[in-house]
């Protein structure tokens, strides 16, 4: 869950700044970003003791079911966009009759479910067949191969310009992997954390959270995240993974809990 965090903050928000830069909007900076770091904070007072336990799961899931009740409720006291708006006419140009979404929409999610379970079975059996502990395949393999659906579709949206779509894709998934993914395997069986994972991977992430904050203003006021700023969020997570493969490969091989 963190290494996606990570993953999508650094590899896909830089991919995406290098194809298109990144407007930032105010309610980004004012709305989601605090929230996203309150969250990040709360994981990483959760881990700071090495134990997830299922009472600190289930404080993870009813403040992601808080945050969602009132995103919706929030959403729905706004206005409908007005007929001569962009969104309006975006609609009426792309006209999909609902059986015809259901059946792509449940088709894709099949589809999604299924190549990603195969990339990352694949992907960790190479790994353990290579020697490396389960944290590492989980921070870099299953990181990358879960975040690639964040990777497509960011990119989509970049090439069409639509940066609100592609700041909420990340954002949005580093709130589910950090309240629902870890919410949900905590309920299930309570998680250790060994002690790197708050003194390195919860650090990274924290870091790249605030930066995005600094990144994101120019002078004072919301900016973008230029081609040089995506470039220098790409070096991170290079500069990251680097070293987790030298550990990797420095380092006897954990064995599988």
């Amino acid at each position: 869950a963190y290494g996606s965090n990570i993953t999508n903050f650094a590899l896909i928000l830089g991919l995406t700044a290098l194809i298109n830069p990144i407007s930032v909007h105010s309610q980004v900076l004012r709305k989601e970003l605090p929230i996203l770091s309150a969250i990040t904070a709360l994981a990483a007072w959760q881990v700071w003791d090495g134990h997830i336990s299922q009472l600190d799961a289930a404080a993870l899931l009813a403040v992601f079911t808080g945050l969602m009740s009132w995103t919706v409720w929030h959403h729905l006291q706004k206005k409908p966009a007005a007929p001569g708006s962009a969104i309006a006419q975006e609609l009426a140009v792309n006209i999909m009759p609902a059986r015809h979404a259901i059946f792509w929409l449940v088709t894709g999610l099949g589809l999604l479910i299924a190549s990603s379970r195969l990339l990352v079975w694949g992907a960790i059996e190479i790994a353990l067949g290579l020697g490396v502990s389960d944290l590492i395949i989980g921070l870099t393999i299953v990181a990358v191969g879960t975040s690639l659906p964040e990777l497509a579709s960011s990119i989509a949206a970049a090439r069409k310009k639509e940066h609100d779509i592609v700041l909420g894709n990340i954002i949005g998934s580093n709130l589910f992997n950090t309240l629902v993914v870890v919410g949900v395997a905590g309920l299930i069986r309570p998680l250790e954390a060994r002690p790197e994972i708050f003194s390195r991977d919860m650090m990274v992430m924290s870091a790249l959270t605030i930066s995005l904050f600094i990144i994101g203003y120019s002078f004072g006021k919301p900016g973008c995240i230029s081609r040089l700023k995506g470039t220098a969020l790409l070096l991170c997570f290079i500069s990251y993974t680097a070293y987790l493969v030298n550990i990797a490969g420095s380092s006897p091989s954990m064995p599988s809990g």
